[in-house]
């Protein structure tokens, strides 16, 4: 799928252009320096029409990443969310993924950004399974990354930044040149962090375990589903976690906007549980998507109606 040579509207800087115009210049601040936020949101089909999946928590996380990276401009939250449905509608899509993006224009060149212009863009498009097809059901193989996710003092994890993705490119493609569907990354103390773009968590003994690491970012998805798990009464426990206890768990799964609710099957060429997805997961899968499809009225004030 080429990304650049498509039939659609973008929204930049509150304006619709054309998908194939939708260009910035070589000299963007942002393509040389790194500094750029974004946020990934799905969008699904309801009974009652098309609906986003938790828009006014992506959109406050993005607000809130450009703020912990110094980054001043004038969007807000509510005209970020009319741009996300005016996307949607003006492109007639139905299923879709939202990608929202602030970065620095070609003001000015060198390192201190002060004097470039914050820019935002909005594009959607369709977008299947992140991690394949069947990876919901028959579940995935991650293994260990050699590479360590961020110190939180130098880079700031909360912010779900352009920069942050290096880090989880080089992680992916060691995992994928080593026969991986996956990597997980560990912190500089050697816990547990996160998935290259996704949160993890393990379930041991009926309880539900999270990783308790400033170097993960934190996930809208992961926030669903510790409230799912409080509902369905798992305990739910914040602790550091070895890779090792991924190994022996009953459980472990991974949570993200494009990834969704994934079971990890075999962690580091170790069967996790009975190596296949486990009875916990599918229940709170099953809760996840009734929610996202409009299916459970306790959750459907996280649904934007388009």
């Amino acid at each position: 799928m080429n990304m650049a040579d498509r039939d659609g509207w973008i929204w930049i800087d509150r304006q619709f252009v054309p998908w194939r115009d939708a260009r910035v210049h070589v000299l963007t601040h942002s393509l040389h320096y790194g500094l750029a936020v974004f946020e990934g949101i799905r969008a699904y089909p309801t009974a009652t029409g098309l609906a986003i999946f938790r828009l006014d928590d992506h959109l406050q996380r993005l607000l809130e990443s450009a703020h912990i990276l110094g980054m001043a401009h004038d969007f807000d939250r509510r005209s970020l969310a009319d741009a996300c449905r005016r996307v949607i509608r003006r492109n007639a899509l139905d299923a879709c993924y939202l990608r929202p993006l602030l970065f620095l224009g070609a003001e000015k060149v060198g390192i201190d950004p002060i004097g470039t212009q914050v820019h935002a863009m909005v594009a959607a498009w369709p977008w299947r399974a992140y991690l394949g097809e069947q990876a919901s059901v028959a579940g995935i193989r991650v293994r260990i990354s050699s590479f360590t996710r961020h110190h939180v003092n130098a880079q700031m994890c909360r912010a779900k930044s352009v920069s942050t993705y290096s880090n989880s490119i080089l992680a992916t493609r060691e995992a994928k040149a080593d026969g991986y569907d996956e990597a997980l990354l560990l912190d500089t103390e050697g816990f547990v962090a996160e998935g290259a773009g996704e949160n993890v968590f393990a379930v041991k003994n009926g309880v539900l375990l999270e990783p308790a690491s400033g170097s993960a970012l934190d996930g809208i998805t992961r926030r669903g589903v510790l409230e799912i798990a409080t509902e369905l009464g798992v305990p739910v426990v914040s602790r550091r976690l070895t890779r090792d206890e991924l190994y022996c768990a009953d459980e472990v799964f991974l949570t993200g906007t494009a990834a969704e609710i994934v079971p990890v099957v075999e962690v580091d060429r170790r069967r996790v549980g009975g190596g296949e997805r486990g009875p916990l997961t599918a229940e709170i899968q099953r809760r996840y998507f009734d929610c996202v499809h409009g299916r459970d009225a306790a959750h459907l004030a996280w649904l934007t109606p388009v």
